[in-house]
């Protein structure tokens, strides 16, 4: 996979708007919702009651919790992007969330990515936002939908 490189502040505000590309094809395991469910403590059925879920989840499997796939995004944010020429860069936080569709144990799923707007800050920071989505192989919605806001120091 070509990671996409942005090279320097001046790169970086270049790229507003730019389709940054997509990570490769993952598949969701068991393992990665259970140690989510035990780093949170969130242990509801529809994630890790394998028992009950084949009697009464209408998603007929494992799902992930909202706030993983969300996290699956800081997983991949990194191997999709080579950032050089930048002092810092550090995860300020989201704007608007969404999970369309649960992601279910066993499916495949990437992190496409798209540069939205990018703005000088203060003192040598540049903030941008990149809207994230996590797609699900064979689905006709995303498992996440995320304004991410990133800040680089330059």
């Amino acid at each position: 996979m070509a990671r996409t490189q942005i090279d320097g502040g001046a790169n970086l505000l270049a790229l507003s708007g730019a389709d940054l590309g997509a990570s490769p094809w993952q598949t969701l395991t068991f393992s990665q919702i259970t140690t989510f469910a035990d780093a949170t403590g969130d242990h509801q059925w529809i994630h890790v009651d394998r028992e009950r879920i084949a009697k009464e989840s209408p998603f007929g499997a494992p799902i992930a919790h909202g706030y993983l796939t969300l996290a699956l995004v800081a997983g991949q944010f990194f191997e999709l992007l080579d950032l050089v020429n930048f002092k810092m860069v550090i995860n300020y936080g989201t704007g608007k969330v969404r999970f369309p569709s649960p992601m279910k144990e066993g499916a495949r799923w990437r992190l496409a990515m798209k540069l939205g707007e990018v703005k000088e800050v203060s003192n040598g920071w540049i903030e941008a936002q990149f809207l994230a989505t996590i797609e699900i192989d064979g689905s006709p919605k995303p498992g996440c939908v995320a304004e991410c806001i990133y800040r680089f120091q330059t």
